[in-house]
């Protein structure tokens, strides 16, 4: 992975070039919230991490605009001081240090999406009033439950609540939509994101339940790029754990529903979100394979330009 995103770090200095699209998506993570290695984990997968010291971040995306430097950032995942650093180097964006990012937008409250925010708290970053774009009943949780509601009352984050299915402007130029996705919402609901660029559109559902009545081809509809929950690969590197409680879709699941897709335009669809057991993550050869099948495991530093 490492050498991979030197490549791509690389390539993306090529595309600094007065013909790059003004606007562009870069993926900062793939990993499922607890990322790899996973704490308490013994297997191979994370054993080898370790002793390798291979480290995969959870899943984030980051928007960037060449003409202002502008950077929103897609979730705020507990790696989030190596993921915004990650950016400013891609980018050579040298911001205030009080406003690392222009806005955050979030996806939902379960740990790897939004507990990074603690950092911009007054113990570390102590952000001036960064706008986080939620969906009212996040914003609510955030409002009214600690530590969360300390950075709301002193200012360190401002939140901007979104309706799902209504387009926001989290920076100008960029229009976003946050569609509505079923998932375990214990603390509040989960949206896909469509980000509409004036050249390209691209969608981020990192955390989704099983694919059910058409909702993936919905969601991909009219989308250049769609980076998609791929917790698992087929479910069964997690024997003895019931299923159910964790529903979702298997990559293999999804590369059926979407192999005619992903035939006649390869690459269009990108896997993230995978958990430390998923073999896609650790195995080469099976990322090939997935590759010979039109579709790609999302890797950290990867741009698209919107």
């Amino acid at each position: 992975m490492v050498a991979s995103l030197v490549a791509c770090a690389a390539g993306c200095a090529a595309e600094s070039s007065p013909q790059a699209p003004r606007y562009e998506a870069i993926v900062l993570g793939v990993a499922q919230d607890g990322g790899l290695p996973h704490l308490g984990c013994t297997k191979p997968c994370c054993a080898t991490a370790r002793r390798d010291g291979r480290r995969e971040t959870p899943a984030s995306l980051a928007i960037h605009d060449r003409a202002t430097g502008a950077l929103v950032l897609v979730e705020a995942t507990p790696a989030v001081e190596e993921q915004v650093a990650l950016l400013h180097r891609l980018t050579g964006t040298r911001p205030d240090p009080r406003r690392p990012v222009d806005a955050v937008l979030l996806t939902h409250a379960h740990v790897g999406h939004y507990a990074g925010l603690v950092q911009f708290g007054r113990e570390v970053a102590a952000t001036d009033a960064i706008p986080v774009h939620v969906t009212p009943r996040l914003a609510e949780f955030l409002r009214s439950n600690g530590p969360w509601d300390q950075l709301v009352r002193l200012e360190q984050i401002r939140l901007v609540p979104v309706e799902p299915g209504r387009p926001f402007e989290p920076i100008p130029g960029i229009r976003v939509v946050a569609i509505p996705v079923p998932h375990r919402d214990e603390y509040s609901d989960t949206v896909a994101l469509r980000i509409e660029g004036p050249n390209r559109t691209v969608l981020f559902v990192p955390d989704t339940d099983r694919w059910q009545d058409g909702a993936l081809e919905r969601l991909v509809d009219g989308v250049d790029v769609a980076w998609l929950d791929a917790t698992f690969y087929d479910g069964s590197e997690l024997p003895g754990r019931d299923l159910s409680e964790i529903p979702h879709p298997p990559m293999v699941d999804t590369m059926a529903r979407l192999a005619t897709a992903a035939r006649e335009r390869p690459g269009r669809f990108r896997f993230l979100h995978l958990n430390h057991t998923n073999p896609a993550l650790t195995d080469p050869a099976l990322r090939e394979r997935i590759r010979d099948r039109g579709f790609l495991v999302a890797e950290p530093g990867e741009r698209v330009g919107l």
